[in-house]
């Protein structure tokens, strides 16, 4: 007795079906593992991504520090070429923090590790650069305050690291104190500080200031004992700095665009490459001044009047449970 043709057709029809119905599914669910973990890898890639500018920055500290360790002689032009790496470890230090907050990177491993690397490339080694770069004989009262100025400078940009590390972690419980957090910073940030002091030194040492007139190396070794003493004590100080986080700039029309555009290009091409020294010298100190300037406006006007509220120092006991 023969089998019928339909039976036969039917079998293997329904067979492939099942087979289809179960191999489906499971090809969907190891596409979208497979898609969840690159997009992981891509994700662990990105939030990297504020680590190797963090690295980069504490790179130029430390190429700084063992540049000026290795030659016997300090040139204007070595002063120049420091400088200029100091200011692509600010530029990288200020990236950094830019880049987590745009993709939500974040850590506290990248907020010790960002603080690790400007106690380096912002405490030590501008220190390095004011004590290799002055005419100073070892065993004199000189030598001795001035190296004692540059210790004072490094600890008090550690200590100010250490404060702004803590402060951050209290203002993540408090969302009044994390949006003070975001405006303003309590003592001069140490890129800050840095910045004014190698600009400082390196403008002493310059042609430009020779034309006007020549500083004795007695002279020169005051002003920056002086400055690293006065620049050590606003990093430790409750003084209030503006902080550029909070800087909302807008731009109306092409032509404000056009206007920033033509002044940077200038600024950038003629006052830093015929005019570094100077150029450097204002761009750094103007920020230490304005925040000079609106602290002793808000003392002037007390503590009842509502202007410049964010620049009131921040509280004694404040200070002491950090």
């Amino acid at each position: 007795m023969g089998i019928p043709l339909k039976k036969l057709e039917k079998k293997p029809y329904i067979r492939s079906k099942n087979l289809l119905q179960f191999i489906t599914p499971s090809l969907l669910k190891l596409n979208a593992d497979a898609v969840k973990c690159g997009s992981m890898k891509i994700k662990k890639k990105i939030d990297l991504l504020p680590n190797v500018f963090t690295a980069f920055s504490l790179c130029c500290g430390l190429f700084v520090i063992f540049k000026m360790s290795m030659v016997p002689e300090v040139t204007r032009e070595l002063l120049t070429l420091t400088a200029g790496i100091l200011l692509l470890g600010a530029l990288a230090d200020l990236l950094d923090g830019a880049i987590a907050r745009v993709v939500k990177a974040e850590s506290t491993f990248g907020g010790f590790f960002d603080s690790m690397s400007d106690s380096v490339t912002f405490g030590v080694a501008p220190a390095v650069i004011v004590l290799k770069s002055l005419p100073l004989h070892p065993g004199t009262d000189l030598a001795y305050l001035v190296t004692a100025a540059a210790m004072v400078y490094t600890v008090c940009g550690v200590l100010r690291l250490v404060r702004f590390n803590v402060s951050g972690l209290r203002a993540l419980e408090d969302t009044a104190l994390l949006e003070a957090h975001k405006k303003t910073f309590t003592g001069l940030p140490i890129p800050a500080a840095a910045t004014a002091l190698v600009s400082s030194n390196l403008f002493i040492a310059s042609d430009e200031l020779k034309a006007l007139g020549d500083i004795d190396p007695t002279t020169r070794s005051w002003i920056l004992f002086s400055q690293m003493l006065l620049l050590g004590f606003f990093m430790v100080s409750r003084c209030k700095f503006p902080s550029f986080k909070a800087l909302q700039i807008r731009i109306s029309s092409f032509r404000q665009v056009l206007l920033i555009v033509v002044f940077t290009v200038f600024v950038v091409f003629y006052g830093l490459m015929q005019h570094f020294s100077v150029v450097f010298l204002i761009a750094s100190w103007s920020y230490v001044i304005i925040a000079w300037i609106l602290a002793l406006v808000r003392f002037i006007l007390g503590k009842q009047a509502k202007t410049l509220q964010d620049f009131e120092p921040e509280p004694e006991e404040d200070i002491e449970d950090l």
